[in-house]
């Protein structure tokens, strides 16, 4: 990870966390202030525009935890289904957790919204963090659960996230989109998939 996209992003922690927890006029000023100056600087870094690096970066309150975002891992033999995001490439369905379901709660929401799939999430593959397996860095950080899933039926509709599904084998993948499923973390799938028995990978 570039280093200093993270210790902006530990500086902005702390200011928020600072602004949390203390009661002083003045203590508060100057959180705020660290917060604007580290959120000044990456805008500059990532080149974007200082409005949206604010509205990203410095629009929680409270101590700062990283966003869960779930993947639901979906075979029909040995192929993986794949949305083809409105974006332009392929994915395994999944995205951000919402604040009122569970990580497996929402994979299967996220399945049936991304490709019309009903689902249940048997076992989980693996919780990673972001920065460690994708190669795009967010300002904040993530969490991600990759759930192995058992499809039971369903149409899917083109939406505003999605315009395909597809089911691949591991050898004919099309373009993917590194930011929410790389090769690697499509082939732990597949191995997950094939395993009698597996043990749920974390790091």
């Amino acid at each position: 990870m570039d280093k200093h996209l993270e210790l902006l992003r530990e500086l902005q922690a702390l200011a928020q966390t600072g602004l949390y927890y203390c009661n002083g006029k003045f203590c508060r000023e100057r959180y705020g202030r660290i917060r604007d100056i580290a959120a000044e600087l990456l805008a500059e870094r990532m080149d974007l525009p200082l409005v949206k690096v604010k509205d990203l970066f410095c629009s929680e309150v409270g101590y700062q935890t990283p966003k869960i975002d779930t993947r639901a891992a979906i075979f029909d033999g040995d192929k993986i289904l794949l949305v083809h995001e409105s974006e332009g490439r392929w994915a395994v369905p999944g995205g951000w957790c919402e604040v009122n379901m569970s990580p497996a709660e929402n994979v299967i929401k996220e399945a049936r919204e991304e490709a019309g799939l009903d689902c249940v999430a048997e076992k989980i593959i693996a919780v990673q963090d972001y920065v460690k397996h994708n190669s795009l860095h967010f300002i904040f950080g993530i969490t991600k659960i990759f759930y192995l899933c058992r499809a039971l039926g369903g149409e899917f509709v083109p939406n505003i996230e999605t315009t395909e599904r597809k089911y691949f084998a591991l050898d004919e993948l099309p373009a993917l989109d590194d930011s929410r499923s790389t090769l690697a973390q499509i082939k732990m799938c597949f191995a997950a998939n094939r395993a009698d028995v597996w043990e749920t990978q974390f790091d």
